[in-house]
């Protein structure tokens, strides 16, 4: 898909969560895109504050694949994450509602 379609799809799901006032679930449904980000986040944060790397390389996947994971594995574990964090949201949601 590249770069273009999934910054298209990205902006659509913001748009959409924001006009029907669901950002917060965004963030558990989007638990682990979330993660990622952070982990770059947390990476560029402490090597200019501190001279220190968190990860071997940022975004996590990467340092997990220089721990020695196979991408199945890493793969695995990320719909894992991912399809807890869906789940979470959707509970929450349904809890809104009522």
């Amino acid at each position: 898909m590249g770069d273009t379609g999934s910054l298209g799809i990205g902006g659509a799901i913001a748009g959409l969560a924001v006009m029907t006032h669901t950002e917060i679930l965004l963030l558990a449904i989007g638990g682990i895109f979330v993660l990622e980000a952070l982990s770059v986040l947390i990476q560029v944060v402490s090597f200019q504050a501190f001279r220190k790397r968190v990860f071997m390389m940022a975004p996590i996947h990467h340092h997990f694949e220089l721990k020695g994971w196979s991408e199945t594995k890493i793969i695995l574990r990320f719909w894992i994450i991912a399809a807890v964090g869906a789940a979470i949201g959707f509970v929450i949601y349904q809890h809104s509602i009522k």
